[in-house]
């Protein structure tokens, strides 16, 4: 990364309290500081996206998805709307052509598929699959639970991971008919509770994060006969210690270089980092430290891999820390950022740094989004 690279971050956030959308925070890349800019309104904002051109973040909404253009300068510019129908989803997704969003919904156990155009202009509903079966008969997962849709690195298929039934199905993407085809079920054990799903950089490896069990699962990938084939190679524990029925694994990243693997654990309220061998895809756990806060929902590696931030839904903070990889610890950098129910980040590269870091209170940042959402009207299809 050159020095003269400048980023935002955004953070998605539940807005039932006092946070009214999506925060944009200026980043200090060489010091791993974050500063407070403005807040986008968006109703629930409880995951966000970018196209893979870079150009467009796409976020959940309480009215579907949104679609933003990503301003030179890391601003958002509201593009449009569009319903999924169907109850509000949790995580999404794009191909690697740019041309579908994959939306999962936990609450009705629904995959959706939306038509992308080139200017970031969410389309049409191509095609909504809804997920049968039951998993363990408990309050949790008695019933489908879609919360995560990623396509595998050849742009193949779709692996949608459903925590309610313990299962990874797996579709193939239909380029044709624009549909989804389900061709096999990866099955995760018996209230495993898969979380999320990211494959190696170089694609031969797939790491599916197992929330109730709080462990990271680590298969092969390839494609055999026009098939997807996942094979377990290794299982290793999120954990920093013993486990506790309030454990819950909660979020999986890797690095941009793909040598290290981070996953957080709430309960445990830890954050675990492992080096990936690149020729076997198994991990090798360098340290698991707490995370300052309450609930890790999300986690994101600074670009310049040497700091990490840390979600803190439960808290409602977020941390930033040195990342010191050999000694294998983290070490906490400023003051953390204040705010209600953040859920999800992501790192934004943009063309200029501003001159200086404008630091606005949170509140400040709410008032001027409560301004925005009394004088403007959101553009629907």
């Amino acid at each position: 990364m050159a020095e003269k690279d400048a980023y935002v971050a955004y953070v998605g956030t539940y807005t039932n309290g006092t946070s009214k959308g999506i925060h944009i925070y200026d980043v200090d890349v060489e010091e791993g500081l974050l500063y407070l800019r403005k807040v986008v309104p968006v109703n629930n904002s409880s995951y966000i996206t970018r196209s893979k051109n870079r150009k467009f973040l796409y976020s959940i909404a309480d009215e579907g998805v949104r679609a933003f253009q990503i301003m030179p300068d890391g601003d958002l510019r509201a593009i449009n709307q569009v319903d999924i129908n169907g109850m509000r989803g949790c995580h999404m997704s794009v191909d690697e052509e740019g041309k579908y969003l994959f939306v999962a919904g936990y609450h009705d156990g629904k995959v959706t598929v939306v038509h992308t155009h080139k200017d970031g202009e969410l389309g049409s509903l191509m095609d909504g699959v809804f997920h049968k079966g039951i998993g363990a008969v408990n309050e949790r997962s008695f019933r489908p639970h879609v919360c995560c849709v990623r396509v595998t690195p050849d742009n193949k298929f779709l692996c949608a991971v459903d925590n309610g039934i313990d299962q990874i199905v797996l579709y193939k993407i239909n380029h044709t008919y624009n549909r989804l085809d389900q061709v096999d079920i990866l099955r995760m054990g018996r209230e495993a509770g898969p979380r999320s799903i990211h494959f190696s950089r170089n694609g031969k490896f797939a790491y599916v994060l197992c929330e109730i069990t709080n462990v990271v699962r680590v298969y092969s990938y390839s494609v055999v006969n026009g098939y997807p084939v996942f094979e377990l190679i290794q299982e290793v524990s999120t954990l920093s210690d013993e486990r506790d029925p309030h454990d819950a694994a909660s979020a999986l990243r890797i690095s941009y270089d793909g040598n290290y693997l981070f996953c957080s654990t709430s309960g445990d309220d830890s954050v675990a980092c492992y080096m990936i061998d690149q020729e076997k895809g198994f991990l090798d756990r360098l340290f698991s430290l707490p995370t300052g806060g309450r609930y890790p929902k999300d986690i994101a590696v600074f670009p310049d891999q040497k700091h990490l931030a840390v979600v803190n839904n439960g808290e409602g903070t977020i941390t930033t820390f040195g990342i010191d990889y050999e000694k294998r610890n983290l070490v906490m950098k400023g003051k953390p950022q204040t705010l209600d129910t953040p859920n999800a980040m992501v790192f934004q590269k943009i063309e200029k740094a501003p001159d200086h870091f404008r630091h606005i209170t949170e509140q400040e940042a709410e008032d001027e989004a409560q301004a925005i959402v009394r004088n403007t009207e959101p553009v629907c299809l």
